[in-house]
């Protein structure tokens, strides 16, 4: 019987360790899926995680093509060696070479021309606006952090697997509900007064004037303002490519659709141009004049790559800019009391908590007393994030933990809210 097993076990297929790989492989993959947090929506994802993939991505493929392959070769005369080569490449990739048109006199020494000199810092630029992509990602999770809610657990909580047994699932919602409650009657300002009441009636009004957390609307404001700050990242970096490329490259896309339009190549338009011509000088010892000056003719085939990225870097950035406004004027949406209270009663009414046309006092305590900006804009945050039903059946329960205090069914687990 022994015998029997060690030859079954000799037996097995070749393949068997190649789908053993390939398991462990999707193992791996499936556990960086589950290390990815989920504290932001769509459009923050597509500045600090797709788009700064994009640019790391880019970055390798130039460095590769760079310190790989051969960045630039150039046409030497016939008299120099390979050691005469290697030098004049080298040279010409380091002091940088300029464009002149085929039907254009080369240039002499005292002429002004106009210097190529982005291509060596290509993967270097790349890098770094893949991590000033990331930069308000890292901010707002500082801040975050700080709050109390941490949306990535709650998040994660609710659309995890155990999420699907029935009494995993309640008993998550319960304590995620009891959690949300210590933090709006932490954060609720509890003086009274007419001045404050009136700085909470002007905080659910006009954002700029009372924000914090007392006011219960920290957590929007500072959502907010990450939104612009990605906005102004993703604008600033059309214009720091123009800085960088020497060009108008934040018109550059509309000067490439014009190039294909009227059938021009890169030998007119000059962008990134493949052939480029480069100037040197060498000292020779003994003669009248011991410097020799040459002008030789070279190739950048890195270029084939730059202008193939850049061109896709400019509608990229276009797109992601319009995406975050759209997104920014989503989020903009949850400021205004009539938007509020609409997303929460559409879902009172989905769970029959509600009657579809009804708006009591009880619903208007609920959504600007208890919940109050910060409140309704984690439950929309959470939603982006999971589904309607996930939603749904947190305002279901908040809502029944609210109507159970109000009743003293638990006198103890929250503040006294006035309707």
């Amino acid at each position: 019987m022994p015998h029997r097993l060690k030859e079954t076990r000799r037996s097995n297929p070749p393949h068997a360790k190649s789908g053993e790989r390939m398991s462990g492989f999707l193992d791996v993959l499936g556990k960086v899926g589950k290390g990815l947090r989920s504290d932001d929506d769509f459009f923050d994802r597509l500045s600090h995680r797709y788009t700064a993939i994009i640019f790391i991505v880019f970055a390798l493929v130039v460095s590769t093509k760079q310190y790989v392959g051969d960045p630039i070769t150039c046409w030497t005369p016939t008299h120099f060696t390979d050691a005469h080569e290697d030098y004049t490449n080298n040279y010409c990739w380091i002091k940088n070479t300029y464009y002149t048109a085929f039907d254009e006199r080369i240039p002499e020494k005292w002429e002004p021309h106009e210097h190529i000199g982005y291509y060596q810092w290509v993967p270097i630029v790349l890098m770094v606006q893949a991590l000033m992509f990331y930069i308000p990602c890292i901010v707002w999770r500082l801040l975050n952090g700080r709050t109390g809610v941490d949306m990535n657990t709650i998040v994660k909580s609710l659309s995890g697997n155990e999420s699907l047994n029935p009494d995993a699932r309640e008993g998550t919602i319960r304590y995620l509900v009891r959690h949300l409650d210590r933090y709006f009657d932490h954060q609720r300002d509890l003086s009274k007064g007419c001045f404050a009441n009136c700085k909470q009636l002007i905080s659910k009004h006009c954002i700029c004037l009372f924000c914090g957390r007392r006011y219960g609307n920290y957590l929007i404001a500072l959502y907010l303002i990450i939104k612009v700050i990605y906005l102004a990242n993703v604008i600033g970096q059309l214009f720091l490519l123009n800085a960088f490329l020497g060009t108008n490259y934040h018109i550059y896309g509309f000067e490439v659709i014009g190039d294909l339009m009227n059938k021009r190549s890169w030998k007119e338009s000059g962008q990134f141009p493949r052939v480029t011509l480069c100037d040197f000088e060498i000292r020779f010892l003994g003669g009248v004049s011991n410097i020799h000056r040459h002008t030789v003719q070279c190739v950048l085939p890195i270029n084939l790559f730059n202008e193939k990225i850049y061109i896709f870097i400019w509608f990229w950035l276009v797109f992601v800019s319009a995406a975050t406004v759209f997104g920014f004027l989503t989020w903009l949406s949850m400021l205004f009391q009539r938007e509020r209270r609409h997303y929460i009663r559409k879902y009172l009414k989905l769970m029959e908590r509600i009657e579809s046309n009804c708006d009591t006092k009880m619903t208007h305590a609920f959504i600007e007393k208890y919940l109050r900006q910060d409140g309704v804009f984690i439950l929309k945050l959470l939603g982006r994030n999971t589904n309607d039903v996930v939603v749904a059946e947190m305002i279901d329960a908040l809502w029944e933990y609210f109507t159970e205090q109000k009743r003293n069914i638990h006198p103890g687990n929250g503040t006294e809210i006035d309707v």
